[in-house]
This record gives C-alpha cells, structure tokens and sequence, in this order.
C-alpha cells in the first residue's frame, strides 16, 4: 500500500518540477499540481485504506476498558476478607477527597 502511495507522491513531485521550470509554468502552478495531483488524493486514498487498523484499534481499546472494569469491580465485590464491610480509601493527611 505504502509502496504506490510513494511511487504516486514521486509521480507528483515530478509533474510539479517540470511545471516549475517550464518556461509557460510558474511556481504557483507547480504547487497548485503538487497539491492537487498529489497531497490530497495520497492523503485521502491513506485515509481510506487506515480505516480497518483504526477501527480495530478502537474495538480493541474498548474491550480492554471492559476487561479492566471487571476486574475492578470484581475486586470490590471480593472485599478485604474481614466481617466487617470495607470502607472507602482515606484521603491523605491535609487534603480533602
């Protein structure tokens, strides 16, 4: 994927080079070309093409964050082992929760 997004970038590269020293080309034009034949379509196409590795790192962001919220709340449910029921952490000395 990467190896064509590279070879149309060079593609683009080139055309804006021959716009900028043409003798009818300017280098406004050169960087018109190198935007539009080049920048954007490589951007979007990368984008587009990212779409399932993002979309999987999200899916697996999310079941991470449900994995450890089961673990915290089976945590609290199992308690510290005494008859008595647990009790919130105290905040430090001089500072208020």
């Amino acid at each position: 994927m990467y190896l064509v997004a590279i070879a149309w970038f060079y593609v683009a590269l080139m055309m804006a080079l021959a716009e900028a020293v043409s003798s009818q080309g300017s280098v406004l034009g050169a960087l018109i070309t190198f935007t539009l034949y080049g920048l954007l379509p490589i951007g979007i196409v990368l984008y587009v093409m990212g779409a399932p590795r993002r979309r999987e790192a999200r899916r697996r962001q999310e079941r991470e964050e449900l994995l450890q919220a089961q673990q915290r709340a089976a945590a609290s449910a199992q308690g510290d082992g005494g008859d008595h029921a647990a009790a919130e952490p105290l905040a430090p000395v001089g500072k208020e929760p």
